[in-house]
């Protein structure tokens, strides 16, 4: 899945060239790549320095970041943020970004639950990611979570069987890493697993910033 072939895409959608992170931004909104562009939600395009050393690619923006505009800003971004600070990693030096840009959700009264955005939408979607990280040329770039590692990786890759690997041979960066998403160590908070997952996930970070 690491280009877009075949089926919808938002490869014409997407400026060419040697276009800025701000003119990429600016063009989102106008992306039809694929229908979560009829959702009622809007694109929330990457943030962070545009010639940063690390990348953090998620899946999508939840409720809170299509609400502020801003990727991780929720309760999972919050936890991102305790995790970077434990592995001494500057987040204002960091670039977050998702591979999917909308929303994906079902309404639940007054709630919008997370749907996990489909192959397709992925795949339509890979042309905005590949656009990023191109003006950004990262050292490393971290996937978290499945969606995001099958994006830059390929549908065989397992993050539970292949987590912490370095992957060179790419176009998306130097060096390509995945882990957990922070979402899934939000939803242990409290229980007895999260110091481990906790634990893991920063020790996976530490490892990014050493490659």
């Amino acid at each position: 899945m690491t280009r877009s072939a075949g089926g919808p895409s938002a490869a014409e959608f997407v400026p060419a060239g040697g276009r800025s992170l701000r003119a990429l931004a600016e063009a989102l909104p106008d992306c039809r790549g694929c229908e979560l562009w009829s959702n009622g939600t809007r694109p929330v395009f990457g943030d962070g320095p545009a010639r940063a050393e690390i990348v953090l690619v998620g899946e999508q923006p939840g409720d809170q970041e299509e609400r502020q505009g801003r990727p991780f800003v929720g309760p999972a971004g919050r936890l991102l943020d305790e995790a970077l600070a434990e592995a001494g990693i500057d987040r204002k030096r960091v670039y977050v970004t998702n591979a999917v840009k909308h929303f994906r959700f079902a309404p639940r009264g007054k709630r919008r639950m997370h749907v996990k955005p489909t192959v397709e939408h992925v795949r339509s979607c890979v042309p905005w990611l590949e656009a990023e990280l191109a003006r950004i040329r990262p050292r490393v770039a971290v996937a978290m979570g499945a969606t995001a590692a099958q994006a830059m990786l390929g549908r065989t890759f397992r993050v539970s069987r292949q987590r912490g690997a370095l992957v060179r041979d790419t176009h998306w960066a130097d060096v390509v890493t995945a882990t957990v998403h922070p979402a899934a160590i939000v939803r242990l908070r409290g229980k007895d697993g999260f110091a481990a997952a906790f634990a893991a996930f920063v020790a996976d970070l530490s490892s990014a910033a050493r490659a």
